[in-house]
């Protein structure tokens, strides 16, 4: 309300039409029964009809329609999901991944642990609407972006933006936009034709547009995706002129498919784009959550540019890689396994040993893409499919993962419990209880329990200690001096990296690019 600080900050940010808040709340106007996007073009209005709301679903439960002008569905997601470690922060990740649509409210609670009751009136408090609006809210928010965007047929759209059936979907979006699927359609431009539905067999193709906030360092997280990419899982090019492509293979709800991020810089922007090969449309929503949670596209990097540039010492570094992103995850177990396998070893060597792993126990899978031909193991596969060594065994050198004894049983210890139920790893994890669960488990240390924290969870704030590259990065931008022990290193860099707070993840990633890791 007007005289709230919060209130002034927020009218502040659309009376400037600041592109920076768009998708961290909503405008609504009482005057008009609009909400829009924070940059709206329109009128700025006056602050007695002017109200905010954190979701855009808030709005629609409290009677306010989507603005025909400024699309305030079309924008990047809130990064607060992510800041927030508390119970509405995992739900509304675990919402985004489309959760609510597969197991329904009870599914969600029980994800987290609590009754679906406890958590409609926590989220209803929260953030005015409740498991069942958000996860509308992000259908509709999916049915626009096809809607405009590509040529798939309206029945098309609303199975693939999980709607049960397409009377569902003309009462959602005649209700969140005032105005039939068609006639959405109908003002927006044309899509080329190269972006319309394909269907190949059992196979449906489609390009999605990925909105992004800017800078965006697309060199930068494709570059560290194609440092670690798994033969046969994932590809990297760089095109000459400069157009940058990642594709990797995806285990979805209804099968598997493939997805080919598209990067192209123009006029100093990255546009980025998705090319979408899935086994059902109904996977459409939950494929593009897990391409934006892996490029970390929802990120605030204006906020975390300049808290991170507040240190000397970073500056140099936030200044030549602005919107530098974290780098996620499109499946939480495949990291999982990822993140033991590659503990204590090089980045060259983990993927030598995860290629050989895949191209053993990986499903096969025929791609549209060049370079992908199989998924990556699931947890069961590699528990059923790697032996674990006697201590007075020779070992094989055939076998499926060449790694020494020890690190061998922790990685199949952790693929068994993650198969067998007794390990949850999921996008709506307590980041605190998961850390203290991993460490608990034999030959899992603090580092990759942080690491996991970090690119399952989207963790902005993680630390990973004992990290050799982050130390050698610390010293090759003056943050150490070179007398120091290692182990004294480690400790002088950990107490200095309190003040990068809640930005740790993201110094973390300008600190390995320091030192060429």
């Amino acid at each position: 309300m007007p005289g709230d600080p919060l209130f002034a900050e927020r009218y502040a940010a659309i009376d400037a039409r600041d592109t920076r808040f768009d998708g961290q709340f909503v405008t609504a106007v009482s005057s008009t029964g609009i909400y829009c996007r924070p940059s709206c073009p329109a009128r700025t209005p006056k602050p007695a009809h002017t109200a905010f709301y954190r979701t855009s679903a808030a709005a629609h439960e409290a009677g306010f329609r989507a603005c025909r002008r400024c699309l305030p569905e079309a924008t990047p997601g809130t990064p607060e999901w992510d800041l927030r470690r508390d119970l509405t922060g995992r739900a509304m990740r675990l919402i985004a991944d489309g959760v609510v649509d597969r197991e329904g409210v009870d599914g969600l609670a029980a994800r987290l642990g609590y009754t679906s009751r406890h958590v409609h009136r926590l989220l209803v408090a929260e953030l005015g609407a409740g498991p069942t609006a958000l996860a509308r809210a992000q259908r509709a928010q999916t049915a626009r972006s096809l809607l405009v965007g590509t040529d798939l047929t309206l029945a098309e759209v609303a199975f693939a933006s999980g709607f049960g059936s397409v009377r569902q979907f003309n009462e959602t979006v005649r209700r969140v936009f005032a105005a039939r699927p068609s006639e959405l359609r109908a003002r927006a431009r044309r899509p080329a034709a190269h972006d319309g539905l394909e269907v190949d067999g059992a196979q449906v193709r489609l390009v999605v547009d990925l909105p992004v906030r800017q800078p965006f360092d697309a060199a930068g997280v494709l570059g560290f995706l194609a440092d670690r990419a798994v033969a046969g899982v994932e590809t990297a090019t760089t095109e000459d002129d400069g157009t940058m492509r990642y594709a990797r293979t995806l285990d979805l709800p209804h099968g598997p498919g493939a997805v080919e991020v598209v990067a192209v810089r123009r006029q100093g922007r990255w546009e980025m784009r998705a090319r979408l090969e899935l086994a059902a449309l109904g996977d459409v929503a939950p494929a593009v959550a897990r391409v934006r949670r892996l490029l970390d596209l929802d990120a605030d990097p204006v906020a975390v540019d300049s808290a991170l540039a507040q240190d000397p010492a970073l500056r140099p570094l936030v200044e030549e890689r602005p919107g530098t992103r974290v780098p996620g995850a499109v499946d939480p177990h495949e990291l999982v396994v990822r993140a033991v396998v590659g503990q204590q070893i090089s980045v060259a060597a983990a993927r030598t040993h995860l290629g050989r792993l895949t191209a053993r126990l990986g499903t096969p899978y025929r791609s549209a893409f060049a370079g992908l031909d199989r998924l990556f193991p699931t947890a069961a596969q590699v528990a059923a499919g790697v032996p674990v060594p006697a201590d007075d065994e020779v070992l094989d050198p055939d076998r499926p993962l060449r790694l020494p004894r020890r690190s061998v049983r922790a990685v199949v210890s952790v693929a068994r419990a993650l198969a067998d139920g007794d390990l949850v790893v999921d996008v709506g994890a307590d980041a605190a209880a998961l850390r203290a669960e991993l460490v608990d488990r034999p030959g899992i240390g603090p580092w990759t329990a942080a690491y996991v924290a970090m690119r399952v969870l989207g963790d902005p704030d993680a630390w990973l200690p004992g990290d050799v590259a982050l130390v050698a990065g610390a010293r090759a931008v003056g943050l150490l001096g070179t007398e120091k022990t290692t182990s004294a290193a480690h400790r002088a860099l950990a107490e200095g990296a309190s003040v990068w707070a809640p930005w740790r993840s993201y110094a973390v990633v300008h600190l390995w690019r320091a030192a060429s890791v």
